[in-house]
């Protein structure tokens, strides 16, 4: 918490500095920050030989221990479990002029992806903004910033060979005429049992160097045999509540916990030159509570899908019992995360 401390005090501070002793200060702390980790190159196992990644040109890894240990204690996130991160080589977590990406492991099951060529991504937009607008009211009762989807900074593009996923949306924090716009980027690694999660967060105007990278960032990764997404066996893993479609419009339902430590934390840090807003924004990476429109049909197709199951069940063997077991957990998540959602609200707070 120490680099907090300091964060804060040279927020309080430089704003009564002079030019060039506000510049020499936070140059100072910055060059202090970044040279305490200590970064790979090269191949790197991920989660006990789970995936690996070979880093790709022009950046370097800070395993998943200093991550964790930057997302927390120097960004001000709320505890989380991090992979590890890319930074480019010549930044570190200490700069406010560049992109940092963050490599993590969701074991929600395996992903079919039928449903991505007959998804229209417009349409799914339009639900995604609504349903942001609709919990703003909920965010902004409890007396936090309103967030907006703006839009695609990038369209979704899946490549069904390669089972790869990215896209990039354009959010903005606070009331429109104030408000600060900020780059989310998002890549899916599918596999097995789950999917790798690569984060990117910027402003607009990194938007064009991060697209420009993304092509050899996912070639860099890559599950390891046994885990890769052509293993899946069906008389054994458990298969995913979505499709491509709910992975982009947020599976991993945002928690307003979250959004109430960004938000606060805004009120210090947007005081301030040092545009630290889009380093905490990557606690965001992959959460939107668009999810629970996008899932209403599906819990009602579940609904009636239960109710098929059991009748089938009392004919067939306790193997098939067992896979129905499966089938009906993977439906439940959805309905227990807007819980959670609205219990981690009061919590916050």
């Amino acid at each position: 918490m120490r680099k907090i401390y300091i964060l804060v005090f040279l927020l309080c501070y430089l704003p009564f500095s002079s030019s060039a002793a506000e510049t020499d200060s936070l140059k100072v702390w910055r060059d202090s920050v970044n040279a305490s980790y200590h970064y790979q190159t090269g191949t790197i196992v991920l989660k006990e030989g789970l995936a690996k990644i070979t880093v790709p040109k022009g950046y370097k890894f800070l395993d998943g221990r200093q991550s964790s240990q930057v997302l927390t204690e120097l960004w001000g996130n709320p505890p989380s479990e991090s992979m590890g991160m890319l930074f480019p080589v010549a930044a570190g977590p200490a700069d406010a002029d560049t992109w940092a990406i963050d490599v993590t492991y969701s074991e929600d099951g395996y992903i079919k992806d039928d449903d991505a060529k007959d998804i229209d991504y417009d349409e799914l937009l339009e639900e995604m903004q609504a349903d942001t607008e609709y919990e703003n009211e909920a965010r902004e009762a409890e007396g936090y910033q309103p967030v907006k989807l703006i839009g695609w900074a990038v369209p979704p593009f899946y490549d069904a060979a390669a089972h790869k996923l990215h896209w990039a949306k354009e959010l903005q924090f606070g009331e429109e005429q104030t408000g600060v716009n900020t780059l989310n980027y998002n890549i899916r690694i599918l596999g097995r049992k789950g999917y790798l999660q690569l984060n990117a967060i910027g402003d607009m105007s990194m938007v064009k160097g991060i697209q420009a990278d993304v092509p050899g960032i996912l070639a860099s990764v890559e599950f390891n045999e046994g885990n890769r997404y052509a293993d899946f066996d069906p008389g054994v893993d458990k298969v995913a509540a979505y499709g491509i479609g709910g992975l982009i419009a947020g599976k991993v339902l945002a928690k307003v916990g979250f959004f109430a430590v960004i938000a606060k934390f805004f009120k210090v840090i947007l005081i301030g030159a040092l545009k630290f807003w889009k380093l905490i924004a990557l606690a965001l990476v992959g959460l939107f509570s668009g999810i629970k429109r996008f899932f209403g049909k599906k819990r009602q197709e579940a609904a009636s899908e239960e109710q098929d199951l059991e009748a089938v069940s009392m004919v067939q063997d306790s193997s098939y019992e067992d896979e129905v077991s499966v089938l009906e957990e993977t439906y439940s998540p959805p309905v227990a995360e807007v819980e959670s959602v609205e219990k981690s609200t009061s919590e916050v707070k």
